[in-house]
């Protein structure tokens, strides 16, 4: 672990010193954003090409690709979260967070107020995960996340690990109604510039994730599977639990709606002090 993170940080700061010897950063921020737009969208199936892309990037109110439109939103999400980093002198809030999610989906809500919101696995239909119903119990996660994000004293982990953890939690509140796998990866960039590992939002993280995408869902629930059996030890989690976890090699999870009686995963303890 130690040694990764020591691997991880020298492959930071070399990125961070490399973007900041090219002439016109800009012309790298828009390149790259767009890729990272591109391949995080793909992580929803959201698949779209270059050409695509460029030319919902000029024409957005055109009769161009849906997907590449929604692609170049996240773009714009992007962007509207790091500027908004730069104005709040580099708090990351939950007013940035609800912006970026506005953005992307082209929608004027907030966060989830009703319930009926839970993942289930694409490929059977299995409840995989329910998360915080309550739009209250929402609210009260999304507002300790805030606090861990931007208090710099509340944990004295790595960063690289606090920003783990940060996008585990995210995922598990899962605050909005769809959009909240793309809303949670461009946190994790805007976090590595809020803490000064990167200059701007340049690391392209998602086509890993694309490249490995059942494990990256396999992992997220196996956390929630220990903060679950540790909470309750006595339990045997594979029975108790009927929806059970993401098998190995699920393409990925999606939401669907739970009706009245069937069976609530509770959002697992925070990971982090309040």
């Amino acid at each position: 672990m130690l040694r990764a993170l020591a691997e991880a940080h020298r492959r930071l700061a070399e990125l961070k010193g490399r973007a900041a010897s090219i002439p016109n950063q800009a012309i790298l921020i828009d390149s790259l954003v767009l890729q990272e737009a591109k391949a995080s969208s793909e992580v929803e199936n959201i698949v779209t090409t270059q050409d695509e892309l460029f030319q919902a990037r000029l024409f957005m109110d055109g009769p161009g690709s849906p997907a590449a439109k929604e692609v170049a939103s996240y773009r714009d999400a992007l962007k509207c979260g790091f500027d908004s980093l730069r104005q709040n002198h580099g708090l990351l809030t939950n007013n940035t967070i609800v912006e970026m999610f506005q953005v992307l989906k082209r929608t004027d809500e907030g966060f989830r107020a009703t319930p009926g919101t839970a993942l289930k696995n694409e490929a059977t239909g299995t409840l995989v995960y329910v998360p915080p119903q309550s739009g209250a119990d929402i609210v009260g996660h999304m507002t300790a996340l805030e606090r861990f994000i931007n208090d710099d004293d509340a944990s004295s982990l790595d960063p690289l690990v606090k920003m783990a953890l940060i996008h585990h939690q995210f995922e598990s509140i899962h605050p909005f109604t769809d959009g909240n796998g793309r809303i949670g990866r461009i946190i994790n960039v805007l976090y590595l510039t809020r803490v000064g590992l990167l200059e701007n939002p340049i690391l392209y993280l998602s086509r890993y994730v694309t490249t490995h995408q059942a494990d990256y869902y396999r992992l997220l629930q196996a956390v929630r599977d220990i903060i679950d059996r540790a909470a309750d030890p006595g339990t045997d989690r594979r029975h108790a639990r009927p929806h059970g976890g993401l098998q190995t090699g699920s393409p990925r999870t999606s939401f669907g709606t739970v009706f009245a009686g069937s069976a609530q995963q509770p959002l697992p303890p925070p990971l982090y002090s309040h």
